[in-house]
This record gives structure tokens, C-alpha cells and sequence, in this order.
């Protein structure tokens, strides 16, 4: 979808359309969830502090999130996508993979059955998308990125590495700034310069993740749509409007953050075998502390219980922290849980 917080919030409310608009909090801790297309013409993007997206535009306007709202509107696309394909991998709210391959309309071309389906979201929800449409998902995603807003766009498989071999590795989905700065000290700026490194070499400089980038590279992916993809992860974090200096209100943020994170994991069905804790503090310094047990966690009093033990090394600190996160992780299926002793691919 196309600046789907933003988009919706433009929907409901026509004061907003053709202005400038950033979701996400105001106050000088608020970070921007998402920005119009009217805002990013100003250099506004999502994840960016609101302090320097009201720099970068004055008029910007600020909306709270709606996430029941998002949430609800995403449904309507899920739903629409099922209309197609039975094949649909949901990666966010406003993103996922469809497999095409065979659909319900019987419609030999991908494009074609990408502006039925555009069409469709815009006739239901009155929101605009985008599409990408190759072989594989890697190149999907690239071209889902083309055309924005309100476009699409095909990479066929004639085209597929040379079109990697012209791209710049900070542009790959999946490569991120550490990685991406990482590879242009050893001299990868493109994808031509990753696929005329050996295998062995990307494996040393970035293990296991060195096999992935010698495939993309060829504009090779082999990964299947996966309607039923197990979920990784479930966190939760906070941003503080003061910072936190003391170990008692931080303690007390920690138990908050592990009630909440329980919630959804219950709310899931799931149970979890990793905890991770994530402070960042007020100089932007940002650590991390994980644990993993061999059995699932029993209740909530064993999360918070970890949680603490992680938390309070920590103290006393010589500044102040501005964000604490937990997130669980190993997930599972509480019914297969050990009991514990004593394709032409749519973007």
C-alpha cells in the first residue's frame, strides 16, 4: 500500500488531503510511523524523530495512529487478495507476497491480475497500491518499489540479474544501513560488485547471510510464497518523554512491557523460549541482552522474572535511558511444545 497510515488518515479526514502529514507522535520523543507523499517531498520518512521531520517541514501536521482502524482496512485488502489467490504471504498491515501462479480468475498474466486486484483495493477501501510483479520474491519487492505512488511494475526473468547487477546494495531488501556500510569498506557498492566476489569470501566477511547475497546477486531466489509462515517474533518497546535515570521506574517499565508482550503472545496461542531486552539511552547508544531457555516460559512472573535479571546489570547508569523494549522470540506451538521436566510471485 501506498503511505497506508497516512493514506487512511487522508481518507477519512478530507482536511488532510494534499497536506502534509506524518503518523506518530509530536512531542519531542514522537518518532514518525508513517508520512504522506506530500511530506516526503520535504524529506519526511517513516522511523525518523518528529523533531527533525518538523525541521525538514514546518507545516507538517501530526496524527495519532489508529492502529484498529489500520488493522480493519487491512482485513478488506487480506480479503481482497483471497478473492485471486489462495497463495498469500502477509508481511505487514499493508504488505505481502502473492503467488499468481495459479489464481482464481484463471488470468494468464501477472500484470493484468495486479491491476484487477489494484483496482479492487481502490474501489473497497478507496486507497491507492502499488505492485511488483517477477519471478521470484526478492525481485517482487524491488519492483513494488518502482512505480510508487500508485503504479506497478514487472522485472522478467531475462532481466532479473542484470537488473541486481545495476542496483546498489543499499537498496536491497533485506540489507541494512549496518550492512550496506559494512560492505562499501569492502569496496561492494553494487550488485555487479557482489556477484564477482567468490562465495567463500561473502560466507567469511557475512556467514550465513553470505550464501543469500552470492544468490541475489545472480537475481536467483528460490524461496515458495508461504501462506502459513510462523511468526518469528513478538515485542514490544517504549519511548520515554523524560529519561530514566532510576532502577524502580525502570523495573517498572520492564513489567509493563512484559505484560504487554504476554498479551499478544497468549492472544497468539504461542509460547517462547527467548527474551530479549533492548535499552537505548539518551546519547542514542542502543545495547541489547538476550537469554534462552531449553523449556517455553510457564507464566508471566518467569518473563518479568528474566526480564529484571537482564535489566538490572545495567544499573546504576551514568545516563539516562530514553527506550526499553522486550520481545520474545523462539516461538512455538503450545500443543507441540516439550512439557517441561521438573512461480510468478506478486509483491
Amino acid at each position: 500500500m501506498d503511505a497506508f497510515y497516512a493514506s487512511v488518515e487522508q481518507r477519512d479526514n478530507p482536511e488532510l488531503r494534499g497536506k502534509p502529514v506524518a503518523v506518530g507522535g509530536a512531542g519531542p520523543r514522537g518518532v514518525v510511523a508513517a508520512a504522506s507523499y506530500e511530506a516526503r517531498e520535504f524529506g519526511v520518512r517513516s522511523a525518523m524523530p518528529s523533531v527533525t521531520a518538523r525541521r525538514k517541514c514546518e507545516a507538517l501536521i501530526f496524527v495519532p495512529p489508529r492502529f484498529d482502524v489500520y488493522r480493519e482496512v487491512s482485513g478488506q485488502i487480506r480479503a481482497i487478495f483471497a478473492e485471486h489467490t489462495d497463495l498469500i504471504e502477509p508481511l505487514s498491515l499493508d504488505e505481502a507476497y502473492l503467488d499468481v501462479t495459479v489464481n482464481h480468475q484463471n488470468i494468464p498474466a501477472a500484470t493484468e491480475l495486479a491491476q484487477q486486484v489494484r483496482a479492487r483495493i481502490k474501489e473497497v477501501t478507496g486507497l491507492n497500491a502499488s505492485a511488483g510483479i517477477s519471478y521470484c520474491k526478492f525481485l517482487a519487492k524491488l519492483a513494488s518499489d518502482l512505480n510508487k505512488p500508485n503504479g506497478q511494475a514487472v522485472i522478467r526473468p531475462e532481466q532479473g540479474a542484470e537488473f541486481v547487477a545495476a542496483l546498489p546494495v543499499g537498496k536491497f531488501h533485506g540489507v541494512g544501513p549496518a550492512t550496506a556500510a559494512k560492505m562499501q569498506r569492502l569496496g561492494i557498492h553494487t550488485g555487479a560488485d557482489l556477484r564477482a566476489l567468490p562465495l567463500a569470501f561473502l560466507q567469511e566477511h557475512f556467514g550465513k547471510s553470505g550464501g543469500w547475497y552470492h544468490r541475489i546477486s545472480r537475481g536467483i531466489d528460490t524461496r515458495p510464497v508461504q501462506p502459513h509462515r510462523q511468526r518469528k517474533s513478538i515485542g514490544s518497546e517504549d519511548t520515554f518523554l523524560n529519561d530514566i535515570n532510576e532502577l524502580e521506574p525502570a523495573r517498572l517499565e520492564v513489567v509493563k512491557l512484559a505484560e504487554r508482550v504476554w498479551g499478544h503472545l497468549q492472544a497468539k496461542k504461542m509460547n517462547a523460549r527467548s527474551l530479549t531486552l533492548k535499552v537505548k539511552y539518551a546519547d542514542f547508544q542502543q545495547i541489547t541482552r538476550s537469554r534462552t531457555l531449553s523449556v517455553p516460559f510457564a507464566d508471566l512472573a518467569e518473563i518479568e522474572e528474566l526480564a529484571f535479571a537482564l535489566f538490572e546489570p545495567l544499573f546504576p547508569t551514568a545516563k539516562g535511558i530514553r527506550l526499553i523494549g522486550v520481545t520474545l522470540s523462539t516461538l512455538g506451538d503450545p500443543e507441540s511444545a516439550p512439557e517441561a521436566s521438573t512461480q510468478l510471485t506478486l509483491w
